[in-house]
């Protein structure tokens, strides 16, 4: 029985471990966030790319005043974690028909740590 519950707790924390991992960090975001100022703004004020003030749950191609793609007007995407992830890692292919020029981030965790950023921005 010992065995077992040393088993059990090893798991546990393994689980945990892989959890703490990939949390998201919105200060680290922040700070990787520089690279997408050149388009972006954290505010409402729009540049080559729409600012991303609110943009956490909002459908995509929605923000008033700025003019999208004809692919990003009619999409249906909600954002959220996994569209965004999904849009962070390959915005070509997870929207076709983007104009947006940025090829997208390989590191998962950089992108987690995007996404706790762009949820800050309310």
């Amino acid at each position: 029985m010992p065995l077992r519950l040393l088993l059990l707790a090893s798991t546990a924390l393994l689980g945990l471990a892989s959890v703490s991992a990939l949390a998201q960090d919105a200060a680290a975001g922040g700070m990787a966030f520089m690279q997408c100022a050149d388009c972006h703004s954290p505010t409402n004020s729009d540049g080559v790319g729409p600012g991303l003030k609110g943009v956490y749950g909002r459908r995509a191609g929605s923000k008033p005043g700025f003019i999208y793609s004809p692919a990003m007007a009619k999409s249906a995407v909600v954002w959220d974690d996994a569209t965004l992830d999904s849009f962070l890692a390959n915005p070509r292919k997870a929207q076709p028909g983007t104009t947006m020029g940025w090829p997208g981030e390989d590191d998962p965790k950089l992108r987690a740590d995007l996404i706790a950023y762009l949820k800050t921005l309310k």
